[in-house]
C-alpha cells in the first residue's frame, strides 16, 4: 500500500534535485521545435508539472511501465538482464525498478518495485525480487547524479556489438548530435556487476554531465530527467551503434565517412539534448502502446 501524502519525507542523502525549466517562456529552446497558431492556443507541451506528488508518482509508474513494454516490443529482452530505475517524487532516496525475471512485455504499474536506499524492496511497491547487478549500477548512478531522475540499461544487439571496440560513436548524422559532448565510455569489463565498486566505476565514466555511456564488452546505459528521455536516448544510441557498424563496414570497402563539424554538432546537440525534447520524442511510442495494449500496462 502506498504511503499517505502526509508521510514525512526521510532525510535525503542527495543534493536537491534540479528543477526542469518551464516551457511557458516563448524563448525556451523547446519552443523552437514546433509551431501552433498565431493566437497561441495550439501548443505542444513538454514535461508536465504536478501539484500533488502522489499524482506524479502514478504518472511516473505509467510511463515507466510503458518504457518496458517498448523495450519488449523492440526485442531488447534477454533473460533476467536489463533494468530501468526512476527516482520516487515522495521518498526521494527511493527509486522504482523492474522485478527480476519478468519479461519487459509483461510489466505493469503494479509489478514495479520501490527500492529503498538499503537496496531492498520497500513495502510501498510490488513485493518482488530485483536484479542485484541493477542495484549496484543504478544506486551508484543515482547517488553520483542528483540532477537525473532515471537510468536505463539493457543488452541490445548493436549496442553490445559496438561496445566491443571500447570507443565512442562518431558524430556523423543529425540524430547522433544528441551525443555530442554527451557520451562517456567505460573502458573496462569487470564481469557481471556484483559489487558496489563496479557500479561506482560506471558512474565515474558518466561524469557530471553525460547522459549516455558505452560499457565496453557489455552494452549501453542512458540517463534522463524523465524515464521517457532515458528510454528515447537509449534507442537513439542503439540505432546509432547500428549506423556506426554499417558505416565502418562501408569504409572497409574504400568509402570515406564525413564527420559533422563540431560547431554544427554543438548547435544541433543543444536542442536535441534538451530534456523536454527527449521526453517529447517518446510520446508517440507511449500513445501507440496505450492503443496497442488497450492500456494493459496501466494496471
Amino acid at each position: 500500500m502506498s504511503p499517505s501524502i502526509d508521510t514525512p519525507k526521510p532525510q535525503s542523502h542527495h543534493a536537491p534535485l534540479k528543477t526542469i525549466s518551464d516551457t511557458s517562456n516563448q524563448d525556451h529552446p523547446f519552443n523552437k521545435a514546433w509551431r501552433g497558431n498565431k493566437a497561441g492556443t495550439i501548443r505542444l507541451e513538454g514535461i508536465p508539472k504536478f501539484a500533488d506528488p502522489m499524482d506524479e508518482r502514478e504518472w511516473i509508474k505509467a510511463h515507466m511501465a510503458a518504457a518496458f513494454r517498448f523495450w519488449g516490443k523492440m526485442g531488447f529482452g534477454e533473460g533476467v538482464s536489463g533494468h530501468i530505475t526512476v527516482r520516487d517524487p515522495i521518498l526521494e532516496d527511493h527509486y522504482w525498478m523492474n522485478p527480476i525475471a519478468v519479461h519487459f512485455s509483461a510489466i505493469t504499474k503494479s509489478k514495479l518495485v520501490l527500492v529503498g536506499p538499503d537496496g531492498y524492496a520497500s513495502p510501498h511497491g510490488a513485493q518482488l525480487p530485483i536484479n542485484a547487478a541493477g542495484f549496484f549500477i543504478h544506486s551508484a548512478i543515482h547517488k553520483a547524479r542528483p540532477d537525473i531522475h532515471s537510468a536505463a540499461h539493457c543488452h541490445s544487439i548493436h549496442g553490445k556489438a559496438w561496445s566491443t571496440f571500447g570507443k565512442p560513436v562518431d558524430i556523423i548524422t543529425q540524430d547522433s548530435c544528441v551525443f555530442y559532448d554527451n557520451l562517456g565510455v567505460y573502458k573496462n569489463f569487470g564481469g557481471i556487476v556484483l559489487a558496489q565498486e563496479e557500479g561506482e566505476n560506471i558512474a565515474r565514466a558518466l561524469g557530471s554531465k553525460y547522459k549516455a555511456c558505452i560499457l565496453q564488452n557489455h552494452g549501453l546505459l542512458t540517463l534522463g530527467n524523465t524515464v521517457d528521455e532515458a528510454v528515447h536516448l537509449f534507442l537513439a544510441l542503439e540505432k546509432h551503434c547500428q549506423v556506426q557498424l554499417l558505416t565502418e563496414a562501408a569504409t572497409a570497402g574504400g568509402l570515406q565517412k564525413t564527420l559533422i563539424d563540431p560547431e554544427d554538432a554543438a548547435y544541433s546537440g543543444a536542442l536535441l539534448q534538451n530534456p523536454h525534447i527527449g521526453y517529447t520524442n517518446f510520446q508517440p511510442e507511449y500513445e501507440l502502446l496505450v492503443e496497442e495494449t488497450n492500456g494493459a500496462f496501466l494496471k
